[in-house]
């Protein structure tokens, strides 16, 4: 089972399930007060607000309880993904390295963007291509991905940045970089690649009835990929 673990102030906990069901997925919302269940074999933190974005995004709910448990789940192989909100908490809980920080324009920003794949090679992206362009949507305020020069380059050594803003040609340039982030970096994955965490929206480019594509499905289905790793 997926736990989905809302914190107060998440909104994008029901669309996650919702994408996750599509795809086959056992999926349920799960209450951060709640503790994970013992049957718990994939975390989803979803997007929001969490705390109302107090302190700075994502850092009251990184120090919620239930994140000792997820980074405890994660350490033992559990997928876990951080989307948005979610991908602010996975970073302030440590998960990943970096921070996610007000966007250059200094404005919330909702619209659909260029990726490109940059590792096809993980529960993530095995149904891309490295070097693949996809689009997803980002609706964020805070998606500026900060790192300093020396962790940066040791996540491209480790192969561990896993899509990059774009144009639809695949280049990665200033004009395609929606929010500032370094080096146009959208997603990153953790010491172990079943923990992941990305500023776009995936479960809102799942249902064909929803989106103006699919292309974040292959995502989400990381999810069964990663189990066992």
């Amino acid at each position: 089972m997926i736990a989905v673990v809302q914190f107060g102030g998440s909104n994008c906990d029901r669309d996650a399930v919702r994408a996750l069901d599509h795809l086959g997925l056992d999926a349920r919302r799960v209450w951060h007060e709640d503790g994970l269940p013992a049957d718990t074999d994939g975390i989803l933190l979803p997007g929001g607000f969490s705390y109302g974005d107090y302190l700075r995004a994502g850092a009251m709910a990184a120090r919620s309880p239930v994140m000792a448990d997820v980074r405890a789940r994660a350490e033992e192989g559990v997928p876990v993904l951080g989307v948005c909100n979610g991908a602010q908490i996975g970073c302030e809980a440590r998960l990943t390295p970096g921070a996610f920080t007000t966007n250059r324009s200094a404005r919330f920003q909702c619209e659909h963007v260029h990726l490109r794949v940059e590792n096809a090679n993980t529960p993530w992206t095995p149904t891309y291509e490295a070097g693949e362009i996809i689009s997803l949507p980002i609706a964020h305020g805070e998606g500026r991905f900060e790192i300093a020069e020396e962790k940066l380059a040791d996540l491209e050594a480790e192969n561990r940045i896993l899509f990059r803003y774009c144009d639809a040609t695949g280049e990665t340039t200033e004009a395609a970089n929606p929010n500032g982030s370094t080096d146009n970096v959208a997603g990153v994955s953790g010491e172990r690649d079943t923990t992941a965490v990305l500023m776009p929206h995936p479960e809102r480019a799942t249902l064909p009835y929803l989106s103006d594509g699919t292309d974040g499905h292959g995502i989400l289905e990381g999810f069964a990929a990663g189990r066992g790793r």
